[in-house]
């Protein structure tokens, strides 16, 4: 086998809080993480040498921001796994994006860990440390649902939270993650997420809505998110909220039909708006060679 091309999950966050700033400058968190079914489509093939990576979109929005070099998180990995199993191979990866950048929806991290999956099953070889890579690294090898603390290292893997009917929608604004972290810091008079009664919930089947919450959506007060928020509310959303470091927002919704009109609403405003699901995986593989 030489090549396998896959599809490679967003997450959003249900719930998102920052629970302290390490001496080594890196921040924890505790979230409750979810792969949902928007995709970037990625190609992994071996080659003899050096690592080639190109970068296009799948027709719902430019990538021209994307680094298609060493700066590329799926690069890194690849370089970086091939070191650690000292192969003297290289690869070729071809990265077709679907998940909106400066979304909050890990679509970079997807891309590396999609990278690490594959070649792992091309080379037979394994990777140690895949949070060394990126803060959500770890959690796409795992996928689903899980809760995740630390710097996004300790996962533990919760009730299966997939089939959920959600609507995803982003505006024109961006949020830089350094930024947010920057906000986080200076935000005061904060209280914590009730995220350990958020999984609890999850485990019994209830009713999530009054758990779910982001620090950063506090923190960064982006209009267009507030915005979004009220059209999906409106809507007969569930629940509301930003995702990650945003600025993408998720709604959830009991019934297909409030959820098409909720996206026919927010696609009217052009704005990356979709219909998924919340997804129990990370990788879809599409094809093996």
């Amino acid at each position: 086998m030489e090549k396998i091309k896959l599809k490679s999950a967003a997450k959003i966050n249900l719930a998102l809080d920052v629970t302290g700033r390490r001496s080594d400058g890196y921040h924890e968190i505790e979230s409750v993480f979810q792969t949902v079914g928007i995709y970037d489509e990625i190609t992994v093939k071996l080659t003899e040498s050096g690592i080639g990576l190109i970068c296009e979109s799948d027709g719902t929005f430019p990538c021209d921001d994307i680094p298609c070099d060493e700066r590329n998180i799926a690069y890194k990995a690849a370089r970086k796994f091939l070191d650690e199993n000292g192969l003297e191979i290289g690869c070729r990866i071809c990265i077709k994006k679907g998940i909106p950048s400066q979304a909050g929806m890990g679509g970079g991290s997807s891309n590396a860990a999609a990278v690490l999956f594959c070649l792992e099953k091309l080379t037979g070889k394994v990777f140690s440390s895949p949070e060394k890579i990126g803060a959500d690294v770890a959690f796409y090898l795992c996928g689903g649902t899980a809760y995740v603390a630390g710097i996004g290292e300790k996962i533990t893997k919760i009730a299966d939270y997939s089939g959920k009917i959600l609507v995803i929608a982003k505006g024109n604004e961006g949020v830089s993650t350094n930024e947010a972290y920057k906000a986080i810091d200076e935000l005061e008079n904060y209280s914590p997420l009730d995220i350990k009664n958020l999984v609890r919930a999850i485990e019994k089947k209830e009713d999530i809505s009054k758990y779910i919450g982001n620090i950063f959506e506090k923190a960064v007060e982006l209009s267009e998110v507030a915005d979004i928020k009220r059209k999906m509310l409106a809507s007969g959303a569930e629940s509301a909220c930003m995702t990650g470091s945003g600025s993408a927002v998720f709604g959830i919704f009991s019934d297909l039909e409030s959820a098409r009109r909720c996206n026919e609403i927010l696609a009217g405003n052009s704005v990356f708006s979709r219909i998924c699901e919340t997804v129990p995986e990370s990788f879809v593989i599409l094809e093996q060679l």
